[in-house]
């Protein structure tokens, strides 16, 4: 019987979690750079 390679196990999942880490941090940045422009048109610019 084969042994468990647990070292490749643990760095699948650290590889798995960091690719999602990734993903909702690119999610987190383009929801930021919607709402940037769409501030700064609602502002008014002078008195």
């Amino acid at each position: 019987m084969a042994k468990t390679n647990y070292s490749f196990e643990k760095r699948q999942r650290e590889l798995a979690k960091k690719k999602q880490q990734d993903a909702k941090q690119a999610k987190k940045k383009a929801a930021r750079d919607d709402v940037k422009p769409s501030d700064t048109k609602a502002i008014p610019s002078g008195s």
